[in-house]
């Protein structure tokens, strides 16, 4: 006990050091939101990839995805570094940096407002990503509550609180820079803590190829999928699982989501320089592979522990989220501490990701533009600051006092927002001729798709069973139909539209590499 708690006070205190090392980088509206534009790489690739996966993909994602698909979840992971990571920074990374550079755009409501001229955009995009990010937040503290309960014995609602008040004071002093910095730092905790817990745990049954033996041997139930896997043995431990198609949905979700999250691609608008889109774009697949990959690779050795209590509930369901704590109950003190840090690490990199995106998008893209006049820098920092505060004490509100649908809703607030979001953005970077229209199109289908799929699922009749699937769907019907729209829609002014992308092709004079230039013969 005296180590896990020594590990947590080391960790708490480096944490709130950061916040108050960065105070003096948070000055203005662009530091504070943006660190100025002047993030590396290093520090970028890291808080894009904490941001991406916290204690929901570690408890609760491994966990259920990993009993449900074996080992086959790894795909997960992959889709995540392959997809989530590298496509989304060679797709977005350079063309986001530069585009929100040009528009003076520090939040995605904002870049829909200033690229496609329309002021309903903005406001209309800030109360989506408010509502759909505040159930993800408190989403994030359910996960970490389980681990604590498991390493301490400590009621859930402290452990709400504790980290909720360590996040809200470092992103309160320090804004971006200090999110990002200790994001860098709860990263390096997360690739460390990960393999380490992977090879403790494959030691405790005996070896990866005894594990790899003893997940072979267990049958695939018809409670898995019905057809022609049922009943089959070996798939488990086999390339592609027991059900292939609704592991596909997953890695769609969980993975292309990403392009479409305002605290995700957030993160291209800080980076400093081409040459450091270029490393971060290695270092942050670099760094999914691992934790993503190992998260779910982990998990799919979950069904080795089925035996344990706490997992299978008294009228036979799973309790998908306890499958990842007992795995590691096991674990020796040392690496539990290390486990405890890791998963505060990995959730505290998300809830500073979302509280500092909400706060910023509630202040300049709801509040400023209804105000209707000039706000002073200074005034809009210490609001951001404010709705910090507020952003937290309602998400831990909601986490003490969930809903009955607050894990449905947690688990379809990525295809909300992708679904809004994904399909504009990314056709706005690269055509002029995506219409005001269009993005109202993809706004109305991502959010009204997603809430008649939770209404309907609250009356017992849902229109896709799966929240994923659900999800996957609607980020898939914005690429359709966000093109669609616009070849019917009145177009954006071409002469605006020209000036405008002339930002990806200025022309730069550099001092030649050379000075002595061979002579032509």
């Amino acid at each position: 006990m005296a180590v896990k708690i020594l590990l947590l006070v080391v960790f708490f205190s480096v944490m709130i050091g950061v916040g108050f090392y960065s105070r003096k980088k948070a000055k203005s509206v662009n530091d504070y939101v943006l660190g100025g534009r002047t993030v590396g790489p290093w520090i970028s690739a890291f808080a894009f990839g904490t941001s991406y996966f916290s204690s929901v993909v570690f408890i609760g994602y491994a966990g259920q995805f990993g009993w449900k698909y074996g080992l086959s979840s790894t795909w997960i992971g992959l889709g995540n570094a392959f997809i989530g990571s590298l496509l989304a920074w060679l797709v977005l990374g350079r063309r986001t940096r530069i585009m929100t550079q040009a528009l003076d755009a520090r939040t995605m409501p904002e870049y829909f407002g200033k690229r496609f001229d329309s002021k309903a955009l903005r406001i209309t995009g800030s109360i989506i990503a408010f509502v759909f990010l505040v159930p993800y937040t408190a989403g994030v503290y359910n996960g970490l509550s389980r681990l604590f309960g498991m390493a301490f014995d400590v009621d859930y609602k402290i452990c709400i609180i504790v980290m909720a008040l360590l996040t809200g004071v470092y992103v309160v002093v320090g804004g971006y820079m200090a999110t990002a910095l200790n994001d860098f730092i709860q990263g390096i905790i997360m690739l460390i803590g990960i393999c380490a817990v992977i090879g403790a745990v494959l030691a405790g049954k005996g070896g990866f190829l005894q594990a790899l033996k003893d997940l072979s041997n267990i049958p695939v139930e018809s409670a898995v999928t019905t057809g022609p896997l049922q009943g089959s043995q070996g798939l488990f431990a086999s390339f592609f699982g027991p059900d292939p198609l609704n592991l596909l949905g997953v890695v769609v979700l969980t993975s292309l989501g990403t392009w479409g999250l305002p605290q995700m691609v957030h993160k291209f608008y800080a980076i400093k320089d081409e040459k450091s889109i270029k490393t971060g774009t290695i270092v942050s697949t670099f760094f999914a592979i691992v934790v993503a990959g190992g998260c779910y690779f982990l998990g799919g050795f979950g069904r080795l522990f089925g035996s344990e209590p706490g997992i299978i509930n008294a009228d036979g369901s799973v309790a998908y989220d306890n499958v990842v704590p007992t795995m590691l109950s096991t674990l020796p003190d040392i690496l539990i501490g290390i486990v405890v840090v890791l998963v505060f690490s990995a959730s505290m990199s998300t809830l500073s990701s979302l509280v500092l995106t909400s706060s910023s998008t509630l202040t300049l893209d709801l509040i400023k533009p209804t105000v209707g006049k000039e706000m002073k820098d200074k005034t809009q920092v210490r609001l951001m600051q404010v709705f910090v505060v507020v952003f937290v004490a309602l998400s831990v509100v909601i986490a003490f006092n969930p809903p009955t649908f607050i894990a449905q809703l947690m688990g379809v607030s990525w295809g909300a927002l992708a679904g809004a979001f994904l399909a504009p953005f990314m056709y706005g970077l690269y055509s002029k001729k995506i219409t005001k229209a269009s993005v109202w199109a993809s706004y109305i289908v991502g959010v009204g798709f997603t809430l008649a799929n939770i209404f309907a699922s609250q009356a017992g009749h849902p229109i896709i069973a799966s929240p994923i699937n659900a999800g996957a769907i609607t980020m898939i019907a914005g690429l359709i139909i966000v093109p669609i729209v616009s070849i019917v829609t009145p177009k954006p002014s071409k002469e605006k539209m020209e000036e405008l992308f002339k930002c990806y092709d200025r022309t730069v004079v550099v001092h030649s590499k050379t000075s002595l230039e061979e002579e032509a013969k």
